[in-house]
């Protein structure tokens, strides 16, 4: 006794599958919460002010370091900066959210990956990630 299976009507469920799995993330209570916290920080100048400081001090010192101009003291500052933009209150708690989102994420992760024996969100991402 052999089973067909129609690969047509398997690639649908699978992807009907994938569209539930998404779905139930965006019902997540971290992602719920991640998604307040991203607003927050949208609707903060002073978390905007502060992204924007630390994104061009960031930008002068990735500058001067391909050039072999960076100092120590440069790096001080970026780090002064990255320090400064997470003590804001709305940033520091979007920085909490996306870890508990992010952790909660390795775990599906993990789940998805047990059976294929191979993991998933690594895989997926192909050759372009950092």
């Amino acid at each position: 006794m052999s089973i067909e299976i129609d690969a047509g009507e398997d690639e649908v469920d699978v992807e009907e599958l994938g569209r539930e799995l998404g779905e139930t993330i965006a019902e997540m209570p971290e992602y719920r919460a991640f998604e307040e916290a991203k607003k927050a920080v949208e609707r903060s100048d002073e978390a905007q002010a502060k992204i924007e400081e630390f994104e061009q001090i960031r930008q002068d010192f990735m500058l001067a370091r391909q050039t072999g101009d960076a100092t120590q003291e440069d790096l001080r500052e970026v780090q002064e900066a990255q320090q400064e933009l997470h003590s804001v209150p709305v940033m520091s708690e979007y920085l909490d959210t996306q870890n508990e989102l992010d952790a909660r994420l390795e775990a599906v992760n993990e789940a998805i990956s047990e059976p294929l024996s191979v993991d998933f969100g690594e895989e997926a991402g192909g050759c372009c990630q950092d």
